[in-house]
């Protein structure tokens, strides 16, 4: 089995991201906080892992890696089964979409780097950051309720079995309820987050349970 460290942190999303990957492919790995909060992602140290200074960052096999949609197709190639992505191109293409349509279009202008520069700019405070990210994960998700209306959606994005698009919709929808943003128009959303949360990969990624 291969020696896996990864740094993150609790709530990054990105980081939720590839521990529910790591889970579901049955791998065990040390944590190592990068505390967002103090700044620790821009010291010398992290930047050598992570010249952009983000988390997630994955040690293995020798190699450092970043990006977490990146690093969850590493670990796909590196370690087939289960599967996360299926072999058909147009399924896969499908789930790759809804992945990236939550993590290169909600997420990014949701991050904290940009809601922190944005109120700053504008005199805003605490509650203009947060209806700033409601606005954007509000008309993103909405979105990926349209794209989930699909023949192969069953209990997950894909049918019976979780993958790389439930990796990426679970942390979203948990930044969603943390900024009490309604979710009632999205119900195979929330479907889909029920059959997730069940799931013990799932539950063992939560930042509840690996947090501070």
């Amino acid at each position: 089995m291969a020696d896996i460290t990864l740094y993150d942190y609790w709530r990054s999303s990105a980081s939720y991201r590839v521990r529910i990957a790591l889970n579901l492919k049955g791998l065990g790995y040390e944590q190592v906080v990068v505390n967002l909060l103090e700044g620790e992602q821009r010291s010398d140290a992290h930047r050598d892992r992570s010249p952009i200074g983000y988390v997630p960052a994955l040690a293995i096999d020798g190699q450092m890696m970043t990006q977490s949609l990146a690093i969850i197709e590493y670990l796909e190639a590196r370690f087939p089964a289960p599967a996360l992505i299926p072999a058909d191109p147009a399924d896969a293409a499908r789930l790759r979409a809804i992945a990236h349509a939550i993590a290169m279009d909600i997420h990014p202008v949701c991050n904290l780097n940009v809601t922190n520069h944005h109120a700053a700019a504008f005199d805003g405070d605490a509650a203009a950051k947060d209806e700033w990210m409601v606005h954007f994960m509000t008309r993103g998700l909405l979105a990926v309720e349209v794209m989930a209306n699909h023949p192969s959606t069953g209990r997950f994005l894909h049918g019976d079995a979780p993958g790389l698009a439930d990796c990426v919709l679970i942390p979203q929808l948990y930044n969603a309820r943390r900024r009490n943003m309604s979710l009632a128009a999205m119900p195979r959303l929330v479907a889909i987050e029920e059959a997730c949360l069940a799931h013990p990969a799932f539950q063992a990624a939560t930042p509840e349970m690996v947090g501070p």
